[in-house]
């Protein structure tokens, strides 16, 4: 097996992390509580990933890109390099249907479904976005539920963050409550 390694680094939102091979990342955290639980969820991913004195260019781009999309830029991710290689297909095929939504927009978990070929997989669909391990890469925040409600963000922060983050992109508009948290 490669080497993995993994690099936390400070966001506007906290200290989010990344772990990475040769082939491509594997795992992106939000901030967590602390350091030490942050490199625990890049760890379920990457078991004996060292740390890295400093990141490759590929990871470097994707810091900096995740550091401007938590600073207000709407920046889509979908060019980053990503080791699927202990990724199911089907979760393969719900992640390449995510990353084909762009900043500004949302799908629905039924529009992933429909084009996977059946509605009823939607449910199926919302549990591949709940073990997504490349989270803000592979943009589940952009699929909400049907009538636009904001439901299945896992991340830290949950549903406020995953509306924090459509507002960023656009695919929401600020509302009345915004002016009283800038």
């Amino acid at each position: 097996m490669e080497t993995s390694f993994i690099t936390l680094f400070d966001t506007a939102l906290g200290r989010c992390g990344l772990a990475w091979r040769e082939a491509g990342l594997v795992a992106v955290s939000f901030p967590e509580a602390d350091d030490e639980k942050t490199k625990s969820r890049l760890r379920r991913r990457a078991p004996k990933a060292k740390e890295a004195s400093a990141p490759s260019e590929n990871i470097g781009k994707i810091i900096a890109d995740v550091r401007a999309l938590f600073d207000g830029e709407a920046v889509d991710l979908a060019d980053a390099k990503l080791d699927l290689t202990e990724i199911s297909e089907f979760d393969q095929a719900v992640y390449a249907l995510s990353l084909d939504i762009k900043p500004g927009e949302t799908k629905t978990y039924g529009d992933l479904a429909r084009a996977l070929g059946d509605v009823s997989l939607s449910r199926r669909v919302g549990q591949s976005l709940g073990r997504n391990p490349f989270p803000i890469v592979v943009p589940c925040h952009r699929i909400v539920g049907a009538g636009g409600a904001m439901t299945g963000f896992s991340a830290p922060g949950g549903t406020e963050i995953k509306r924090k983050l459509l507002k960023i992109e656009g695919a929401l508009a600020p509302d009345l409550f915004d002016m009283f948290t800038e």
